[in-house]
């Protein structure tokens, strides 16, 4: 029997993820599903050496790690369609290990246990509508702002990833040894992956990364692994590993939570917003195509990923690499997740790509985020000072939540001052008070 177009795997992944409807194929959104884990693989390493300062088994942590990735991540590509990737977030980590363990002195049971409460929060805001609510009610100048604020912020991050950019006493930040092989790879990476983009080669971004792995063996920087498989760790040492009810209910409980919480919520939000801004995803009023569905996947990933032992699972803004390759569906997603399982077996080939490597993608990435400024009024101080703080203030504060505020607090004010109310959707002077009243307290 003659097998037709719709029972092939192609006309089946068509039918699941609508490929022909967002103008993408198969072959698109594998490589870019592919880009998005090289650049966000770095997680699998990062994460387990930070929460095991906490005192949590390293090697437990590694498989919670790649499991809440995977798991949160397939879920975002079934439930909302979207080339976004999940995964523990960096920053929350930190959070977790070094300030509520070491600083505060609670044990990492009772982090654990405020990500979960944190997770089941989120789940019931989406469920009504407030997280949504916040995404829609932002204005438009913002979250246009937001995909530049974070193309900059990316490539800050893959500047100091390559030592490209080093920490100075003296000025914050200045330029590094250009004569460190290091530095030096990461540079030809730049030029050869742009050199591949000017040639409009397909996959350019993963090439690009590909092959500054393997000149990085030449320099002695990517450390070719003695083995290519390994069994991954049990997570029994962390998993389900939760405080007791008094705890729970304790002040000391709801300061964490609240924290985490409010983090993570407009991380997450300015990733969703940013990235779907870059791909021209946003409908024409201005909102994120199956933005419920997206934060649904990402509340239940962050409570997950709490049961398997790991800190707050979020969507990752190394998610644009993805897009920038062209990856516009869940494909995208459901490929880095595939490969997030498959990292668990063969850890040691995805863990020699050298930060140079991944360096080169973020910097080039921060590039492709920036079109949105385009669309930017700047002859209307009530919209460009208020988009430019939400620009220029993610890198330099290391937080999108962060460069979030600066923007809808300014935008708030000025376009208040600027008799311009009927602007402001309610929401935003919610989202204006609260971020006020955290940096008035925290």
């Amino acid at each position: 029997m003659e097998i037709t177009k719709e029972k092939s795997s192609g006309g089946m992944l068509e039918r699941i993820f609508k490929l022909s409807k967002y103008g993408t194929n198969v072959k698109t959104e594998i490589i870019a599903g592919i880009t998005t884990f090289m650049t966000m693989a770095y997680i699998l390493i990062v994460n387990p050496n930070i929460l095991s300062v906490a005192g949590m088994d390293q090697g437990a942590l590694f498989t919670a790690t790649a499991l809440s990735a995977a798991f949160a991540t397939i879920l975002m590509a079934f439930l909302a369609n979207l080339p976004f990737a999940l995964a523990p977030g960096m920053g929350l980590n930190a959070f977790f290990a070094f300030t509520v363990v070491k600083v505060m002195g609670y044990s990492w049971q009772f982090a654990l246990t405020a990500i979960l409460i944190e997770g089941i929060i989120f789940i019931i805001l989406t469920l009504t509508n407030v997280r949504e609510a916040i995404i829609n009610g932002m204005p438009i100048v913002i979250k246009n702002a937001v995909s530049v604020g974070i193309g900059l912020f990316i490539a800050f991050i893959g500047f100091q990833n390559a030592h490209i950019i080093v920490d100075n006493p003296a000025t914050l930040v200045s330029l590094g040894n250009v004569k460190d092989p290091g530095v030096l790879l990461a540079i030809i990476g730049i030029i050869i992956t742009g050199g591949l983009l000017i040639k409009r080669v397909k996959g350019a971004l993963l090439i690009g990364m590909v092959v500054t792995t393997a000149l990085g063996i030449l320099v002695g920087i990517t450390q070719l692994p003695g083995s290519i498989v390994s069994i991954p760790p049990s997570i029994a040492p962390i998993a389900f590993k939760f405080v007791s009810i008094n705890e729970i209910l304790s002040w000391n409980m709801f300061s964490v939570v609240f924290t985490f919480l409010f983090v993570d919520l407009f991380d997450t939000i300015g990733t969703l917003v940013g990235v779907s801004a870059k791909a021209n995803m946003l409908d024409k009023d201005g909102k994120v195509p199956n933005a419920k569905q997206a934060l649904f996947a990402d509340a239940i990933g962050t409570t997950v990923g709490a049961m398997m032992g790991t800190s707050t699972v979020t969507t990752f803004v190394e998610s644009a690499s993805g897009v920038a390759e062209g990856g516009r569906t869940g494909l995208t997603a459901l490929t880095t997740g595939v490969l997030f399982i498959v990292a668990l077996i063969f850890s040691p080939i995805f863990l020699a790509v050298p930060p140079q490597a991944t360096a080169v993608v973020l910097i080039l990435v921060g590039l492709f985020m920036m079109s949105p400024i385009l669309k930017i009024d700047f002859d209307d101080f009530t919209d460009a000072i208020p988009a430019f703080l939400t620009i220029i203030m993610m890198p330099l504060a290391y937080s999108i939540s962060e460069g979030i505020a600066f923007g809808i607090i300014s935008y708030v004010i000025l376009k208040l001052i600027g008799g311009k109310h009927k602007n402001i959707h309610p929401m935003m002077y919610i989202v204006a008070i609260m971020f006020i009243v955290k940096h008035i307290t925290g």
